[in-house]
This record gives structure tokens, sequence and C-alpha cells, in this order.
């Protein structure tokens, strides 16, 4: 089979049953489309394993302990040399939604075929996305999600407690901005003040795993 990938992928398996990475790890290395180059149990030796030996492609347990699939691709995807993900859980429910919000290029399906994981990853390391039908008005119902990034940022030092002056210096805006920012966040988030501001980021926190 011709992909259009001439060197090998490669790959880091990260999954929290040793049967599922074990199986997954034969398979990988078996196919010589892909360079299998580690496998972690958990979120945190994905992390520290990615941050020194760069690879393309990064496969994930949805519900990788003890970070959990969608913080560590939060974390990542600031960086540089990021893998692109692909998220291998249950199809039923929100989790490919969810992975795409996170950051994710693809999911695949444990129901499946092992053969749409390995397609999956394919995919995604030449730069397309791969998801099941996903409900795009499910996620722009989420206010969180129609907040730029420097208004996210903003939000999050809201979080951490931080005055408006304290983000004015820390963003390099005036305080006059810093407010336009806020009221912007308030009317997207439909609060009325930075303590409910506060709360809806928590709860959104806690809701999206």
């Amino acid at each position: 089979m011709v992909g259009t990938v001439t060197t090998p992928i490669e790959v880091m398996l990260a999954d929290s049953n040793p049967l599922v990475l074990s199986a997954m790890s034969e398979i990988f290395e078996r196919d010589p489309r892909f360079s299998l180059v580690a496998t972690s149990a958990t979120a945190e030796g994905f992390l520290g394993t990615v941050m020194r030996v760069p690879v393309q492609v990064g496969v994930l347990d949805w519900n990788l302990p003890v970070l959990g699939a969608a913080k560590l691709i939060e974390v990542l995807r600031e960086q540089a040399n990021a893998p692109r993900f692909v998220v291998y859980g249950e199809a039923a429910g929100d989790v490919p939604r969810l992975a795409m919000q996170a950051g994710a290029a693809g999911f695949a399906a444990r129901s499946g075929e092992v053969e749409g994981l390995l397609k999956a990853c394919v995919d995604v390391a030449n730069g397309k996305m791969v998801f099941p039908f996903i409900d795009v008005r499910k996620m722009q119902q989420d206010p969180i999600q129609s907040l730029s990034r420097k208004e996210r940022a903003i939000l999050e030092a809201l979080a951490r407690g931080m005055s408006n002056r304290e983000l004015s210096r820390e963003l390099q805006i005036s305080t006059n901005t810093v407010k336009f920012h806020l009221s912007n966040i308030y009317e997207k988030l439909s609060v009325k003040n930075r303590t409910q501001a506060i709360a809806y980021f928590y709860s959104s926190q806690q809701s999206g795993g």
C-alpha cells in the first residue's frame, strides 16, 4: 500500500490498559508505514518523553491517567514541534467532539477495526483531520469555545486571582483594554461579573473532563 509519506511516521502510543498498549505496539511495529518511538501508560510519561524526543503522531487513550488526554493535548499544542494527536476512545457519547475541541487532529473508535486506527494515523500525519460525524452545532453551544485565545488567557488569569492592573502588566495592554476584553468575555458567557465568570470557567473545566 503506497502512502504519500515515504519515511516511516514516528508514533508514540499512550494507553492506561497494558494489554491494549502491548497489542497496539505490536501492530504498529509490524507495519512498515510506522516507526514506534515509545509507549507510555500515563499522560505525564507521554509528556516527559515527547518533550525530549519529538514524534509526528501521538495516539492517546482518552481517559489517560492522571491528566487525561484533553489536558495533555492542551499542554502540548502550544509547543512548536508538538505531535498531531489521534484520540483512541469510545465513539459513543461526546468523546469525538471533546477530542476535536481539545485540539486533536483525529479520532479512532476502540470498537472499530485496527486498520481504521492505522489509516487515521497516516491521514493525520499527512495533515488531514479524521473524525466521525460530529454535530458542530453542539460545539458552538459551548460559550467557552467562542472566546478568542486572548480572552481565554484573560479568563484563566482571572481564575488565578489576577487584578485588572496585574492583567494589564502581564499582557502589556492598558487597563481600559483589559476592561474591554472583560466586557466581551462576560457577554459571550452570559455572566454579569468577574465572580460569575470565574465560576463558569471552573465548571466548564470540570465538565470537560
